[in-house]
């Protein structure tokens, strides 16, 4: 499974709240996409990384549920590349 799929099935176990503890989606991948404004590896805007280390359980969960957002968005953009 590729990197961006082993990031989708973490964001949903942090969603469905099978973890403890909210881990950090950091995967050491540190590029900005220019256009789309997210990290290349983790789906996190600038300030979601900036502010992660301050953030209480609740709103990293949401962080995650919006990363499984973007990366189902930009999966679905990729396969309609290839149509």
């Amino acid at each position: 499974m590729a990197a961006t799929g082993l990031l989708a099935k973490r964001a949903r176990q942090v969603v469905a709240g099978l973890c403890d503890e909210v881990p950090s989606p950091c995967v050491s991948v540190c590029r900005m996409d220019p256009v789309s404004e997210l990290c290349e590896g983790c789906f996190r805007t600038l300030d979601e990384i900036a502010l992660w280390g301050r953030m209480e359980e609740g709103s990293k969960r949401e962080v995650w549920r919006q990363i499984g957002q973007r990366i189902a968005m930009a999966q679905a953009d990729g396969e309609r590349k290839h149509v």
